[in-house]
């Protein structure tokens, strides 16, 4: 009986040893789908931050050119000056007169320079004048006007009587990227937006490359009128020049662009590019090729 007893306890006590090893399986594969519930959910997220970036990553590595940037984003042998003229307010009317017969001496000399642009600040520096000249054939017809400005008896004049009405001035030589549409003369009547960047050194094919995708969501009331890029003067400066019918106009142009998918991935991408930003309301000179 003693061993008959043994064995109906040993039997009895069987569960209990059994229940620690399924027990001791059970862990294990729960271990297991947690790896793998793990593995799937870090792909996921790995997906989750391709996507994020999406657009902004696949642009940091836009390959740099084999080339000048000036080369890369300009095909056109043409240079430009924009000349920003300070005015002692009391003079304004008769400085517009004089450049009014200015330019017109700068065609009669063959100077080679055309003036393409011509405004008065409306809203930003105020007395103050913007012009802007094309210069067709490059740096050599820059060099010739400049010596028959620098020579020319007429000239000499004009400039003691300018001088005597301006605060200060300065100007820029720039190149015209070549993604923007050619600079031409408008009929009236419209304002003008110009607006100046100031990006980060190294940055400007960046920002050509952005902005070549980017000018399409910019054209619904053929508003693009110019685009620059400085060679010589404040470095690393970009002129973006836009017509309006008037202010009410451009509000609703500018925000309709933010309706159209990838206007604010430009945007986004180029603000990151940007030390500082100055923009003018302008509005055209009598004798402006843009009115």
């Amino acid at each position: 009986m003693a061993g008959f007893g043994s064995s109906v306890w040993l039997r009895s006590l069987r569960p209990f040893f059994s229940a620690p090893a399924k027990s001791q399986i059970t862990p294990l594969a729960v271990r297991f789908r947690n790896i793998n519930t793990t593995s799937a959910l870090l792909k996921d997220r790995d997906d989750d931050d391709d996507s994020a970036k999406g657009w902004f990553s696949r642009l940091k590595k836009t390959p740099q050119p084999e080339q000048s940037h000036s080369m890369a984003l300009s095909s056109k042998e043409t240079v430009y000056e924009i000349q920003f003229h300070a005015v002692k307010p009391e003079y304004m009317e008769e400085y517009l007169n004089q450049f009014s017969t200015f330019q017109q001496l700068m065609q009669d000399k063959g100077t080679g320079a055309e003036l393409v642009g011509s405004f008065t600040v409306e809203i930003g520096e105020q007395d103050e004048a913007v012009h802007i000249w094309r210069y067709d054939g490059g740096y050599p017809v820059l060099n010739n006007a400049n010596t028959i400005y620098r020579t020319d008896s007429d000239f000499r004049e004009f400039r003691k009587q300018r001088n005597a009405m301006l605060r200060s001035r300065r100007n820029q030589i720039m190149l015209a990227f070549s993604f923007w549409p050619p600079i031409q003369p408008r009929p009236p009547s419209n304002i003008y937006e110009l607006r100046s960047y100031t990006l980060k050194p190294g940055t400007m094919y960046e920002w050509g490359n952005c902005w070549a995708k980017g000018i399409k969501f910019r054209q619904t009331n053929n508003e693009p009128v110019a685009g620059f890029f400085t060679q010589i003067g404040n470095l690393y400066c970009v002129e973006h020049i836009w017509a309006y019918k008037d202010l009410q106009t451009r509000k609703e142009t500018r925000e309709a662009a933010w309706t159209r998918p990838g206007w604010d991935e430009c945007v986004a991408y180029t603000v990151a590019l940007t030390r500082s930003l100055q923009n003018r309301i302008l509005t055209p000179t009598p004798f402006s090729p843009l009115q």
